[in-house]
């Protein structure tokens, strides 16, 4: 064991960040391997609050290498007041790096984005506006620019000329936004090329290989979660990256034999930010009063999570697709003051009362599924105190040991509260 993925198995905002952060003490290398700063991620760490969106929460661990990688995309002004926030903390940033590899979102993918999430779209997504389908669009379309082109200047106007006459094109002609200069992109580059000039990861090939001939323990950190899959999610209402487990190989550079665990973060309910379908959804007091509890609120944004009962059939789900080794369970104090707890094991269709046991993937279906309910009694006690397993009351126990059985993966770690010490680790996946 050693090398883990840490995968958010449902709609994203699972509580990753705590989850990585824990385990990254026991890590030597720490990688981000997709996603953008459209991504928050929250540590509470020895009562201090911190708020990531693209630097891998490892960060707050002296002596740890902090990647982010080839999969991801950076909006380099972002980027910055990131980093001079966690300056400004007195976080040690010498361990950060920046791949050479990853993707540079642009001013015209801002632009582009926030056009298309305009409100007299007719089929919002919901994103976040910053960029992060644009620039990944442009990706696919070989049409975009890596970090190593700020440092190639023929490179970098090799590219300029074959790019922006299309993309000022675009931008006039399809979305009416107005057209950039090479001169002014040229301008810009110089100064993202400032801005990542003390984190490039220009030895990457060097020290990822002698990490893995010298047994270093490897972390990988994704962002969002399965059910955001650009593949295997909920689309079109879905990010513009693969969060699964196999992202992780393909995103980090780090071939997947080398990955031991891959450990699915799941809150004790469900949530989701932006539209899509979404079956246990509660617009209910029972859903507002997990919304409440839980302070589901998203982090980079502000907007509010729609909140829902456990679904273990998204559940077995990400279990599938990402390979789960293992699962860590979130937020399950949020439950303390419940009478009863239901847990969505299927769907009916209420056209023909078919029922769904595995997760069905036309989404275009899903406006005509409800959910198939069992219900647990609450356990109406605190366990943001409790240490171990034994500490938990009964009908905790019961709960979580119903989902293990629904879902086919063990659960590892339980998250009691929002600190690094409210946490029960049944079996640490790094050792």
């Amino acid at each position: 064991m050693g090398n883990t993925v840490v995968v958010g198995a449902q709609w994203g905002d699972e509580g990753k960040a705590k989850i990585t952060d824990l385990l990254a003490t026991d890590a030597d290398i720490i990688i981000r391997y997709q996603g953008g700063c459209n991504a928050g991620h929250t540590v509470v760490a020895e009562g201090k609050t911190y708020k990531f969106h693209l630097i891998p929460s490892g960060v707050l661990y002296k002596n740890k290498l902090c990647i982010i990688s080839a999969g991801t995309v950076i909006y380099p002004t972002e980027l910055k007041k990131e980093i001079d926030q966690l300056k400004t903390e007195g976080t040690n940033l010498e361990g950060l790096r920046i791949h050479p590899l990853a993707s540079i979102t642009m001013p015209w993918h801002i632009d582009i984005d926030g056009i298309s999430e305009d409100k007299t779209a007719k089929t919002k997504i919901g994103t976040t506006k910053k960029g992060i389908g644009p620039t990944y669009a442009d990706k696919v379309g070989r049409y975009g620019l890596k970090v190593e082109d700020l440092y190639d200047e023929e490179a970098l106007n090799s590219k300029l000329d074959n790019i922006l006459p299309l993309k000022n094109k675009i931008l006039k002609e399809v979305y009416g936004l107005r057209e950039y200069s090479k001169e002014e992109v040229l301008n810009l580059c110089e100064e993202y090329a400032e801005i990542f000039c003390p984190y490039v990861f220009w030895d990457w090939q060097e020290v990822l290989s002698e990490a893995l001939k010298t047994g270093k323990k490897i972390l990988f950190e994704g962002a969002q979660g399965v059910m955001l899959d650009i593949d295997w999610g909920t689309y079109p209402f879905v990010t513009s990256s693969n969060p699964i487990a196999g992202g992780a190989a393909t995103g980090s550079g780090v071939g997947a034999k080398a990955i031991d665990e891959a450990i699915g973060v799941m809150k004790a309910y469900v949530t989701r930010v932006g539209e899509g379908p979404f079956i246990s959804e509660l617009e209910d007091e029972t859903g507002k009063k997990i919304q409440t509890i839980g302070a589901e609120f998203g982090v980079t944004t502000g907007r509010a999570r729609r909140c829902g009962w456990f679904d273990a059939v998204i559940a077995k789900y990400a279990a599938l697709v990402s390979g789960l080794s293992g699962i860590a369970l979130t937020k399950a104090d949020v439950f303390d003051t419940f009478d009863e707890i239901k847990i969505c094991t299927a769907y009916k269709d209420k056209r023909d009362g078919k029922i769904y046991r595995y997760y069905p993937t036309n989404v275009n279906t899903h406006k005509y599924l409800e959910p198939v309910y069992e219900t647990h009694a609450g356990w109406k006690s605190d366990i943001s105190n409790c240490q171990s397993y034994d500490e938990l009351p009964q009908n905790a126990k019961k709960y979580f040991a119903r989902l293990e059985e629904l879902i086919g993966v063990k659960i590892k770690i339980i998250s009691v509260g929002p600190n690094r010490n409210q946490t029960i680790i049944l079996e640490n996946p790094m050792n």
